[in-house]
């Protein structure tokens, strides 16, 4: 297995957004308004941030974050983490960090590999469909498109019942990233494509 295949995230942080990287997406929330009157204050988007950064690293349950580790409840990051999504906050930041991510250590241009997962959605809603896989039942899938290393460079959320390759040039297109040009090397949507038309 070569070098670019076998690398692992070091010292990482899963309680802290990285400095770097926080600088470029904290303009994204909403400032903090002064405080008018009693109440307890507003929690700070930070906080928050590293909240959610915390779940999403380790995959735990919402509830399972302790108060005293972020100074934030897990209701309040939680409530936060749905209110940002409907407010498109997230899709803007993905787009942030790819660029972050190809200034810092480049993305790997040689190939890139699509997968999705399907997952319920019992409430519905327009991005939902009825999964195949699931007795039929309400639910969304989620379609990711990674480079060598299997940082995500882009997401699409579609129904369940939506098969993987028509989501391939949606996916391609969100690349917000531009390729090199490369002599001899075969077109990346073509290779996408035929990845996905493979998957039963």
């Amino acid at each position: 297995m070569s070098k670019d295949h076998s690398e692992k995230p070091r010292n990482v942080d899963y309680f802290q957004v990285p400095k770097p990287l926080w600088k470029r997406i904290k303009k994204l929330f909403p400032q903090k308004a002064k405080k008018k009157g009693r109440g307890r204050p507003r929690a700070d988007n930070r906080a928050v941030v590293n909240g959610i950064w915390y779940v999403l690293w380790t995959g735990c349950q919402w509830k399972a974050v302790h108060k005293d580790w972020f100074g934030v409840s897990s209701s309040v990051i939680h409530e936060r983490f749905q209110t940002w999504q409907q407010n498109g906050i997230f899709a803007r930041m993905m787009k942030i960090m790819v660029k972050f991510y190809n200034k810092r250590r480049k993305v790997k241009w040689k190939w890139q590999a699509i997968d999705s997962k399907s997952v319920p959605a019992p409430l519905g809603g327009s991005q939902t469909g009825r999964n195949p896989t699931d007795r039929g039942k309400q639910g969304a899938k989620l379609h990711l498109l990674v480079d060598q290393r299997g940082m995500p460079l882009a997401v699409h959320i579609t129904g369940a019942n939506r098969h993987d390759k028509w989501s391939a040039e949606d996916l391609i297109i969100s690349i917000v990233v531009k390729r090199p040009k490369e002599k001899n090397s075969t077109c990346v949507r073509t290779k996408a494509m035929i990845m996905t038309m493979s998957i039963s």
